[in-house]
């Protein structure tokens, strides 16, 4: 799986990411679909391709596959002066790096964070509000990522014949955090998969304005995963 990651100088807020992803896209004239997932007036119900971050406290933007020949539309038109709400912005580009990532099933788990996990919308949170114990409520949460990972290799064209395992091994409380004007809660988790993921990818709902991001948690099983790039 290609990817594209692209590191700015420039420290946005959280709350800025809608402006940043807003300002990316008026410096383009009918741009492309995956820069915003709407095709005319319809949501592009996919896994989006372009997805803008905060890292760092910097903006970022990470492309995949079809993403990464798209970004091309961006730096061929921007003059990089963007206003954000009432705040003009001058992109300073910090890294560009290209990656190759092998994403497939294992026979081993890999262990990673993810950050700002949105699982619920208002219909499965009332259900996990529900359950009593906690390992019901980990079983939950264990199946919905599972589903926001089927989600994300569907959206990539990779389909898998084996069993998906996903393990929480440790997760932070939860708290609320605001999404298209609708206070939803956000989780910070670890968890083991048998799946290999490339940095920065998102998981979950809102992934392309920054939420639920993943990145491999040990040093040494990152290496491992490097290798299976060249």
């Amino acid at each position: 799986m290609k990817t594209l990651y692209i590191q700015f100088k420039n420290e946005i807020e959280q709350k800025e990411l809608p402006l940043f992803r807003g300002a990316v896209i008026s410096t383009m004239q009918d741009a492309n679909v995956l820069f915003h997932n709407h095709d005319k007036d319809r949501l592009r119900y996919s896994y989006p391709l372009i997805q803008y971050k905060r890292i760092s406290k910097k903006a970022a933007m990470v492309c995949i596959e079809e993403g990464t020949e798209a970004i091309g539309e961006f730096f061929s038109n921007c003059n990089f002066d963007l206003q954000l709400g009432n705040k003009e912005m001058k992109l300073e580009i910090e890294s560009v790096k290209a990656g190759q990532t092998l994403v497939q099933i294992w026979n081993e788990e890999f262990t990673y964070r993810i950050h700002r996990w949105l699982p619920f919308n208002h219909v499965n949170y009332q259900q996990y509000q529900q359950l009593d114990s906690l390992a019901d409520k980990y079983a939950m949460l264990e199946k919905i990522l599972i589903g926001n990972i089927l989600s994300f290799l569907k959206g990539i064209h990779l389909y898998v014949d084996k069993r998906i395992t996903c393990n929480i091994v440790d997760i932070d409380e939860p708290y609320l955090t605001n999404y298209k004007g609708v206070k939803l809660m956000a989780y910070n988790a670890i968890f083991k998969c048998n799946i290999s993921f490339p940095n920065y990818i998102g998981l979950g709902k809102g992934v392309s304005l920054g939420n639920g991001i993943v990145t491999m948690k040990h040093k040494e099983q990152e290496e491992k995963q490097n290798k299976t790039e060249q």
